[in-house]
C-alpha cells in the first residue's frame, strides 16, 4: 500500500528539532513533504534541558533564523527568560540563550508544521528503507507500508537502537517513556555503512514546590531580554522567571561514589562515548576528584508548571542513589523526585560518510541529520535539519547545492567538522571551533545570510527587504560619522571623564568614536548625532551593527582578508576519482584519509587530520597547480 496515493518529494523520518526544521525548509521551498514520526505529540520535543542557545549556539538558532528556519520565532514564542551571555566580552562572543516553556514549545511547533500546505504528517515507526539502484526511493513502516519518495532525510536523534541504563536496569528506548526504533541501522550497514555506538545522558526533573529556593542563588534574565528572530512580529519578553544556582558538596560526592559499583558507564555496560563537555555528574567527580562542589542550575520548565529540570546533575546512577544525594544539596533537602535521570545509548554513523550537503556518499538522495552524525543540542541538530530540507529540495530542481563556507556561518563550521575530521564523540559547537568569528557574530546573522536564503525561494520578500533596509540605514550612519567633523571643545570634556586622550584639532567622528573606552551612548551626545538618528528613524539595532563596524574594523578587515586566501585553496577542486594511492611521496596517513574522505577541493583537504602542509604540496603538484 502506498500511503496517500502518490510519490512524496520528500519523506523526512523523525519529528526531533532537526526532522521539524527539515520538513519545513522543504514544503516552503515547495516540495511535497511527509514527515513520519513515532509520535505526532511530542513533535520537537526537548528531551533534555528547556532552554535554546548558549555559548555559539545561540550564533546557530540566529542563523536559523536568518535563512527562514522556525527554532528562533518558536523560541521567542514561548521563551521564559532570555539571557545574552559573555556581555562582557567582545561582540564575537555574545551568545543568546533562553529559557522555554517545555509544553508550549513542542506544541508551537506543531502547529506551525501543520500550517504549512506542502507538509504531510503521519504517525508510526520506519522500521526499513527502499533502495534501488544505489538510489534511495522510499521508507518501509513497522506496518508494512512501502512509502515511496524522490529523497529521504533520516533525523532518528537517539532513537537507532537505543538503549535506556538506570543503574543495573537495562531497557531498549529512544527516551524515556517511547520505544526505540529498529531496522533502519541494520539496512543502512548491510549496504556497507559504518556505524557507531554513543551515549548521552538527562538529570532527574523535580516539584519546584519541594525546594527551598532562599537557600539558592537567584539567576534573572536580562533587564532589558532581547529575542531570536529578526522578525518583528513577537516581541521580548515583558516578564522573565528567574532559573537559581546552588552547588553539590563532599557529602553529595561521598553518597554518589556508593553507586559507582552499579554504574553502566563504569561498570561497562555502556560502549558507547558520551558528550566530553556536558558529563554527567558521576564523571565529573571521577575526573575532577579534588573539586569539592560542581554547580547546579535550576531551571523551571514553564510558565505553568512546577516541573524543574537539574541541570548540571544529569546520572545514570540508581534511582536509590539520585534520591539519597539530591536531598543532601541545599534548598533540595525535601525534594521530590517527578522522573530520575537515566542514560541513553544509540547508534550513529561517522559523517564523513556524507557529503558537505548532508547527503550520503553511498546512497544518493538519501541525506542525514542531527544526532544520526554525531553531534549532541537542538541547535546542532536543527541547523542539519535546515541544511539536508534545502539541499534535498534544490537536488530535485536541479539547482546548485547551498554549502556555506567557515567564514560564511557557524553552520558552515559545523557541517565542515562533521565531513571533514568525522568525530569520535558528540560534536558540541563551540566558538572557539570557528576560525572567523569576528565576522561570525549574532548580531549580524540576518546580512550574512537572509539574501541567501531568499535567492533559494526561502526566506520571504518581507525578511529580505528588512536585511536591506537595516544594511542600508547603517551604511547612511557610518557615512555620517565618517564625513562629518567635531571640534575639540565639543567633545574633549567628555574624553577626560572617560579617560581618554583630547584631541588637539577637528576630527571626524567616526575616528574619535572608535576608541575604546567610549560607548555609542557618548557618540550620540556629539553635536546633531541625535537628531541625525531621530530623523532617519534608526533602531537599536542599526545602532548596534554601526558601533561594532566601527569599533572592530581593523579586525573584521583582517579575517576577511585570512578567508579571502583561504577560500582561493577551496576553488581549487580535487577530481572524484583521484587515485590518491599512486602518489608514493605523500604520507601513508594522507593517503588513507584522503582516500576515505573524498575532499571536493584543496581547502578541505587541508582540514583534514592527518594530512600536512607537505601532503597537500605534493597534491598540488599532481595536480598541475
Amino acid at each position: 500500500m502506498q500511503l496517500n496515493g502518490f510519490i512524496y518529494d520528500v519523506i523526512v523520518v523523525g519529528g526531533g528539532h532537526a526532522g521539524s526544521e527539515a520538513a519545513a525548509a522543504a514544503a516552503n521551498m515547495g516540495a511535497r513533504t511527509l514527515l513520519i514520526t513515532m509520535n505526532l505529540q511530542n513533535i520537537a520535543q526537548m528531551s533534555c534541558n528547556p532552554a535554546m542557545g548558549g555559548i555559539a549556539k545561540g550564533q546557530i538558532v540566529r542563523e536559523i533564523d536568518a535563512l527562514g528556519g522556525y527554532s528562533g520565532i518558536i523560541t521567542d514564542k514561548t521563551a521564559i527568560q532570555f539571557k545574552m551571555l559573555n556581555k562582557s566580552k567582545g561582540p564575537a562572543m555574545w551568545s543568546p540563550r533562553a529559557q522555554s516553556d517545555r509544553m508550549r514549545f513542542a506544541e508551537a511547533w506543531r502547529l506551525q508544521l501543520e500550517s504549512l500546505p506542502n507538509l504531510d504528517m503521519y504517525q508510526e515507526s520506519v522500521n526499513g528503507l527502499l533502495i534501488e539502484n544505489d538510489h534511495i526511493v522510499g521508507v518501509r513502516t513497522t506496518l508494512g507500508l512501502e512509502i515511496k519518495s524522490r529523497t529521504v532525510i533520516i533525523t532518528a536523534g537517539t532513537f537507532l537502537n537505543g538503549q535506556i541504563h538506570i543503574g543495573n536496569q537495562t531497557f531498549g528506548g529512544g527516551r524515556a517513556g517511547e520505544n526505540s526504533s529498529k531496522g533502519i541501522t541494520e539496512d543502512l550497514v548491510k549496504f556497507g555503512f559504518e556505524a557507531g555506538r554513543m551515549k548521552t545522558g538527562t538529570p532527574p526533573r523535580v516539584d519546584g514546590r519541594s525546594l527551598d529556593y532562599t537557600k539558592m542563588i537567584e539567576q534573572p534574565g536580562d533587564e532589558v531580554p532581547y529575542k531570536f528572530s529578526y522578525l518583528p512580529s513577537v516581541k521580548p519578553l515583558t516578564k522573565q522567571r528567574s532559573c537559581y544556582m546552588t552547588y553539590t558538596s563532599a557529602s553529595v560526592h561521598e553518597v554518589l561514589r556508593e553507586g559507582f559499583e552499579d554504574s553502566p558507564m563504569f561498570s561497562g555496560r555502556i560502549q558507547g562515548v558520551g558528550p566530553r563537555y556536558c558529563p554527567s555528574i558521576e564523571d565529573k567527580i571521577d575526573r575532577f576528584a579534588s573539586k569539592e562542589r560542581h554547580q547546579i542550575f535550576v531551571e523551571p520548565e514553564g510558565w505553568d508548571t512546577y516541573e524543574v529540570y537539574v541541570n548540571g546533575f544529569s546520572t545514570s546512577l540508581p534511582y536509590e542513589v539520585q534520591s539519597k544525594a539530591l536531598k543532601l544539596i541545599d534548598g533540595f533537602e525535601n525534594v521530590n523526585i517527578l522522573r530520575f535521570g537515566y542514560a541513553i545509548e544509540y547508534d550513529y554513523f561517522p559523517p564523513t560518510q556524507l557529503k558537505h550537503t548532508l547527503e550520503t556518499k553511498l546512497i544518493e538522495n538519501l541525506y542525514f541529520a542531527g544526532q544520526i552524525n554525531g553531534t549532541t543540542g537542538y541547535e546542532e541538530a536543527a541547523a542539519q535539519g535546515l541544511m539536508a530540507g534545502i539541499n534535498a529540495v534544490l537536488k530535485l530542481q536541479q539547482r546548485e547545492s547551498f554549502v556555506l563556507q567557515r567564514d560564511e556561518a557557524y553552520i558552515g563550521v559545523l557541517i565542515d567538522d562533521l565531513i571533514t575530521k568525522g568525530t569520535e564523540e558528540p560534536y558540541r559547537m563551540f566558538t572557539s571551533r570557528a576560525e572567523y568569528r569576528t565576522l561570525l557574530r549574532q548580531d549580524n546573522a540576518d546580512i550574512r545570510l537572509t539574501p541567501m536564503s531568499y535567492n533559494m525561494g526561502l526566506a520571504s520578500k518581507d525578511r529580505y527587504e528588512r536585511v536591506l533596509k537595516k544594511q542600508e540605514k547603517t551604511d547612511v550612519l557610518i557615512d555620517f560619522l565618517q564625513q562629518t567633523s567635531i571640534k575639540p571643545e565639543e567633545v574633549n570634556d567628555l574624553l577626560v571623564q572617560v579617560d581618554s586622550a583630547p584631541i588637539n584639532q577637528s576630527m571626524k567622528m567616526y575616528k574619535v568614536a572608535a576608541r575604546p573606552q567610549l560607548t555609542f551612548k557618548d557618540v550620540e551626545t556629539f553635536p546633531n548625532v541625535k537628531e541625525f538618528i531621530d530623523l532617519n528613524e534608526l533602531d537599536e539595532e542599526v545602532l548596534e551593527q554601526a558601533e561594532i563596524h566601527i569599533k572592530y574594523a581593523g579586525y573584521i578587515e583582517k579575517e576577511k582578508n585570512n578567508a579571502d586566501k583561504l577560500n582561493r585553496l577551496e576553488n581549487i577542486k580535487i577530481p572524484d576519482n583521484f587515485d590518491y594511492h599512486r602518489i608514493k611521496s605523500m604520507s601513508y596517513e594522507a593517503r588513507e584519509k584522503l582516500s576515505k574522505i573524498r575532499p571536493v577541493s584543496i581547502s578541505q583537504a587541508a582540514r583534514i587530520s592527518g594530512v600536512s602542509p607537505s601532503d597537500i604540496s605534493i597534491l598540488l603538484v599532481y595536480m598541475g597547480r
